[in-house]
């Protein structure tokens, strides 16, 4: 069982879920009570239910990845793990260039975001060692 992988698909499943049933509900009343133009809080709001998306099918990606069979796995999971590694980042210069580094701990998403992607990106190098042991062991079979 590839553990980091493992890890990195709990973390992204929680990620989601959290954005998806407790961010929501923080973030649509005041989005589209707000005083903003109607289009500009619905695009706001679909841009919350794309990140929504992304997450979800990330997850959901990372946790195919663990099959054993999936050839497709490590080039997907890199990919994923660098998707999640820049959302982590535009959190953490959008607080810094913004606010300063007091809105690290009042925007945190980040702290789950840059995990996700560490994670994978190593569940993805476990993968690939696994792949070069079992080449070299069937080499001198």
């Amino acid at each position: 069982m590839n553990r980091p992988l493992l890890a990195a698909t709990l973390l992204a499943t929680f990620t989601a879920l959290l954005h998806t049933f407790v961010g929501t509900p923080e973030i649509e009343g005041p989005l589209l009570q707000s005083g903003l133009p109607s289009e500009v809080s619905l695009l706001l709001l679909a841009c919350w239910h794309l990140v929504t998306a992304a997450l979800v099918i990330s997850a959901l990606a990372l946790g195919l990845a663990l099959r054993p069979t999936a050839a497709w796995a490590r080039a997907t999971v890199r990919l994923v793990s660098y998707l999640w590694l820049s959302f982590g980042t535009v959190f953490v210069l959008v607080d810094l260039i913004y606010v300063g580094p007091a809105m690290l701990l009042r925007l945190p998403q980040w702290v789950l975001l840059l995990p996700v992607g560490a994670l994978g990106l190593w569940g993805a190098r476990v993968d690939r060692r696994k792949q070069i042991v079992a080449g070299a062991g069937a080499a001198f079979a």
